[in-house]
């Protein structure tokens, strides 16, 4: 767990990197030695924009390949000028931006030999979920739990984004769950 300050430090430089990316078009740099090692290890994150509480942009990574401060840096980026779902972010929509980071925890395979069991070992609230067959992948954060509490639907949304059918199940499905340590700006 990140202490309070290193939080609010990503959490700045989230917003940090979106003004800059507004000016520059482009990714903020990023000096390595000016933070502390917790910020520097290699870490996956999301970063999720909100304007009034409506999903603006969402960017992130599944596998730790860099170091969290620069994951979150160029994800927060990505989420605001690179989402495809999106138009690229607006000076006039920066002011209502609303920023939250997910630090995801190492995905662990979920054995499973039906949908149904898959379903009784899901933890609601708790577990980020990835659905992967074949080429097909999706996520989604705990945070969605939120929107979709049952198991049930929040797998067959889960496989609509992952481009399969909502009653698919196959014995070549994997699925695995991960943690995250998440943290936003306040209300």
């Amino acid at each position: 767990m990140l202490s309070e300050i290193n939080r609010q430090k990503l959490l700045g430089l989230a917003h940090e990197s979106i003004e800059y990316g507004l000016k520059h078009r482009q990714v903020m740099p990023i000096n390595l030695e000016d933070y502390d090692q917790p910020l520097r290890d290699s870490k996956a994150t999301f970063v999720t924009l909100n304007i009034n509480h409506q999903l603006r942009g969402c960017i992130g990574t599944l596998q730790a390949y860099r170091p969290l401060v620069v994951d979150c840096v160029e994800h927060a980026y990505a989420a605001a000028f690179e989402d495809r779902r999106f138009n690229p972010l607006s000076y006039e929509e920066y002011s209502e931006l609303s920023c939250h980071i997910s630090i995801l925890g190492v995905p662990e395979l979920i054995g499973c030999t039906s949908e149904i069991d898959l379903i009784q070992k899901l933890r609601p609230g708790m577990d980020g979920l990835i659905l992967e067959e074949g080429s097909r992948r999706g996520t989604f954060l705990p945070s969605v739990w939120e929107s979709l509490p049952d198991p049930k639907q929040f797998l067959r949304h889960l496989k609509a984004k992952a481009g399969l059918p909502a009653s698919y199940w196959s014995d070549s499905l994997q699925v695995s769950r991960y943690c995250v340590e998440s943290f936003a700006d306040p209300e």
